[in-house]
């Protein structure tokens, strides 16, 4: 059972390692709790015990297959990313989703390093549960191209990006977020002589800033 166990961990991959989606944390107690049973109880057939494991095993695998290749199924079994504080408030419906309260998101900022509420940008709570922070543009800590040019630190400033392309496919919620237009992106594509299907990551911040990773 331990055999078997480690090989259907090493098969879903070290996603089921790091911070876990509510999906991940059950599929994970749910494949833990069989093992367990199955080395534990002497009423648990050895064989029983293997199908169940290998049936959840499978279930995990193809699920993950199925969010590789269909974002809008990644966001149905992990969630996607919620606003929880942006333009100098919180976002209350947010927060009420996530059943957070202020306290706790301020607890995340701190263990970002963020004390002070003034010097927030955006903070945004992550399928995995964890808070991500971007910090003003004058809270942004230097970087080695500014220490090393003394450019000040206004002319790097830092945005918030929307993915508006990954895997060579196309997130309509995030091209909306951008407030941008598919006639913008076809033409941008068009532009740079290339289809969706052949870019990794299409990104662009709110100062515009495009970034394009193609497949290689």
């Amino acid at each position: 059972m331990f055999i078997l166990l480690f090989v259907i961990i090493k098969i879903l991959g070290k996603k089921q390692l790091k911070s876990l989606t509510l999906y991940d944390y059950v599929l994970g107690i749910t494949i833990g709790s069989i093992a367990a049973d199955t080395i534990i109880s002497l009423d648990t057939p050895l064989g029983d015990g293997i199908i169940a494991l290998l049936i959840f095993g499978g279930i995990g695998f193809l699920s993950s297959m199925i969010s590789y290749y269909n974002h809008s199924v990644e966001e149905i079994i992990d969630g996607e990313p919620l606003i929880l504080f942006e333009n100098n408030n919180f976002n209350y419906n947010n927060l009420e989703n996530a059943k957070l309260s202020i306290a706790k998101v301020l607890e995340g900022c701190r263990l970002k390093g963020c004390f002070d509420i003034n010097e927030l940008d955006c903070a945004i709570l992550e399928p995995s549960g964890d808070i991500s922070i971007l910090l003003k543009e004058k809270s942004q800590p230097l970087n080695s191209n500014d220490l090393k040019s003394n450019v000040k630190k206004n002319s790097h400033k830092q945005a918030q990006s929307y993915m508006i392309i990954m895997d060579g496919l196309l997130n309509d919620k995030e091209l909306r977020k951008s407030k941008k237009s598919h006639k913008w992106l076809q033409s941008y594509l068009k532009e740079h002589h290339e289809k969706i299907k052949n870019i990794a990551l299409l990104a662009i911040d709110k100062n515009d800033k495009v970034t394009m990773l193609l497949k290689k």
